[in-house]
C-alpha cells in the first residue's frame, strides 16, 4: 500500500489551465504524472542521473517538446526518473516556471 510518505498528488490552477501533479517516490528516483485537464498518460521520459549530466530516453514521444522536465527533474533527484506528462497545449514561460517550481516542492519534502 502506498503511504503519505512516498506519494504526493496536487493540483494548481495557473491562467486558467488546470493541471494535476502526481509524484511517486522511491528511495532510488521517482515516477512524476503532470496532466492537463483530464488525467491521462501523456509523452513519457526516462532520466537516469547518476553522473553530472543525466541520461534521457523518450519512452512515448510528447506531442509537444518537455525538454525542461526532462532536464529539471534529473537534476533535482538522484537516480530512476520517469516523467508522464499529458499537456495537450503549449507551456508558456510563466507556466513552466510555476510547474517546474511546484514540482520542487513536492520532491522536496
Amino acid at each position: 500500500m502506498v503511504t503519505e510518505s512516498c506519494y504526493r498528488r496536487l493540483s494548481c490552477d495557473i491562467d486558467n489551465r488546470k493541471f494535476m501533479i502526481q509524484v511517486l517516490r522511491f528511495d532510488n528516483g521517482s515516477f512524476v504524472s503532470i496532466t492537463e485537464g483530464q488525467e491521462k498518460i501523456g509523452g513519457m521520459l526516462a532520466s537516469i542521473a547518476t553522473e553530472p549530466v543525466p541520461s534521457t530516453v523518450t519512452i512515448i514521444p510528447p506531442k509537444s517538446e518537455s525538454i525542461f522536465l526532462k532536464i529539471y527533474l534529473s537534476s533535482i533527484t538522484k537516480g530512476i526518473n520517469i516523467v508522464s506528462a499529458f499537456i495537450p497545449q503549449e507551456l508558456d514561460t510563466k507556466t513552466t516556471k510555476v510547474l517546474m517550481t511546484k514540482i520542487k516542492e513536492i520532491i522536496e519534502k
